[in-house]
């Protein structure tokens, strides 16, 4: 599309399997909470579903943004090999790390004395973590692969290895529900068996791209200088980082709601109520590969993603709002998601306090996206430093200070370090547009 004037038809085109899939993806957390809170104990598997899935997202951090990588760097068969090696290196790192903290005394350490769960929960969360031992390894191959589709317009694929994905996913669940194994348990090993189904689906559906792809050059072609394993660490490693500092949010979360009033309230209806938002998320969060496949070898087209992207954002923010604050919300936390109106009642305002997240979701992705389309990804990570510190701040204050109620203390901690990353990426992004005008 480099000579081609984009228009909103053409983003819109790209994107919209790229956002089916997310927004597929989003449906996972609604479906296997309202299969755990309609099994016994209910609130305990909840809380520890909750917690396994919080050290998951964790250990799998370093290897989120490969999709990004990978839509970005594999341009030729060196980059592809290299960028494979690299993932493999990466997939094996954190397995080994999960299996540590899947250690007894490490496990217990974490879980019974620094976030002072209830051994019965404790427990619970220990199996479940185990169950989801596969998990980050599979998503790295799978955002890895998925990366060279998108690069190669090949975006409808990514949506049908999502359904692939919650289609195993939804029989996996089904099955153990059958069994009737503890909720926890239905909830990681469902998740585990859609994933590694996905990343499978990934690498056939791949199989055309990198014939492609890997076609040696014709002789007369100019050949592109090959990458180094060192430029891909120092094009990476921001981007690891900023997700390492991200997704310690969720057991730094964890971790403070544990100590706050109504704290396994708190815990139960944290990943319910992360759930819902992380639908009307989902659409910011499928727009940064869009952005960098899509602005063009002299980003040319960086005017009309920009517009599309503000479009979106008080499209998804409007979206959440007619949920927050109208009846839905109790259709869809009691009789969808199958919370008790006990439980229902913890979620209102906490989802009225995030409504402007998926705004804010869009500007972060959109800002983010631009400065890997010009390699700076260095101010990505320092945005996330920025926001986990107003995260720990914020928490510090509003329970150990105001005594709020901890999904409360949540929703106004991830709202605000939001916003802030959002504010601190600013300069870094406007000096990326004078530089791309220049050009």
């Amino acid at each position: 599309m480099k000579n081609a004037v984009l228009t909103p038809k053409k983003i819109l085109t790209f994107w919209y399997p790229l956002a089916a899939s997310w927004l597929m993806m989003s449906v996972e957390g609604p479906f296997l909470a309202a299969i755990i809170a309609r099994l016994p104990e209910p609130k305990f598997n909840l809380a520890a579903y909750g917690v396994a899935f919080s050290f998951a997202l964790i250990v799998e951090s370093p290897i989120i943004m490969l999709l990004s990588a990978s839509t970005a760097l594999c341009k030729d068969s060196d980059a592809y090999y290299k960028l494979r090696r690299f993932t493999i290196i990466l997939n094996t790192a954190i397995t080994l790390i999960m299996l540590i903290v899947l250690l007894p005394p490490v496990f217990h350490y974490l879980a019974e004395h620094l976030i002072q769960l209830p051994h019965n929960i404790a427990k619970l969360t220990h199996t479940a973590l185990l169950l989801l031992l596969p998990w980050p390894a599979a998503i790295g191959f799978r955002r890895f692969y998925q990366g060279v589709l998108i690069r190669h317009g090949l975006t409808r694929r990514v949506a049908y290895g999502t359904v692939v994905r919650l289609t195993s996913m939804t029989a996996g669940a089904a099955a153990f529900y059958l069994l009737k194994v503890p909720g926890a348990y239905v909830g990681a090993a469902a998740l585990s068996t859609g994933v590694l189904c996905e990343s499978i689906a990934s690498r056939l559906m791949v199989r055309g791209a990198l014939k492609e792809l890997l076609r040696p050059p014709a002789t007369d072609n100019t050949i592109m200088k090959p990458i180094s394993y060192g430029f891909i660490s120092r094009f990476y490693y921001p981007l690891a980082l900023m997700n390492i500092l991200a997704m310690g949010v969720h057991p730094m979360v964890t971790f403070f709601m544990g100590k706050s009033r109504f704290s396994i309230e708190s815990l139960a209806v944290l990943p319910v109520v992360n759930s819902l938002f992380f639908i009307f998320r989902s659409f910011g969060l499928s727009y940064t590969e869009v952005v960098i496949a899509l602005m063009g070898e002299k980003k040319e087209h960086y005017t009309p993603l920009r517009n599309f992207a503000l479009y979106m954002a008080a499209a998804v923010s409007s979206g959440l709002a007619l949920v927050a604050f109208t009846p839905l919300a109790q259709i869809w936390f009691h009789q969808v998601s199958g919370l008790s109106l006990e439980l229902t009642g913890f979620t209102y305002l906490p989802v009225q306090l995030l409504v402007f997240l998926p705004a804010l979701t869009v500007s972060i992705n959109f800002q983010r996206a631009v400065l890997v389309a010009v390699n700076n990804t260095i101010p990505i990570s320092w945005a996330t430093v920025v926001e986990v510190g107003t995260v720990i701040g914020v928490l510090y204050v509003t329970i150990h200070r105001l005594d709020f109620i901890g999904v409360v203390a949540a929703a106004c901690a991830y709202v605000l370090s939001l916003l802030c990353s959002n504010i601190y990426l600013l300069p870094s992004h406007f000096r990326a547009v004078r530089k791309m005008n220049a050009e």
